[in-house]
């Protein structure tokens, strides 16, 4: 594994744990909301092979429809 792949890893796996911890104190519908844009992102980089629109287009699709969970 390459350097600069090392620390993207390294970095990654920072801003996730870092990520966890701020939500400790959300509500059931903050949670929603966060994990629907995190499945959006995701599915959005998985369907139009990591495209930087697509990813934040599916993110905020995926916010959404969190949001409107109950």
């Amino acid at each position: 594994m390459n350097t600069m792949k090392r620390i993207s890893l390294c970095a990654t796996l920072l801003v996730g744990l870092i990520g966890l911890n701020g939500c400790a104190n959300m509500s059931r519908h903050d949670k929603n909301t966060a994990v629907g844009a995190g499945a959006g992102a995701v599915l959005g980089a998985v369907l139009t092979g990591g495209s930087s629109i697509e990813v934040v287009g599916g993110a905020a699709v995926g916010g959404v429809i969190g949001n409107q969970m109950k």
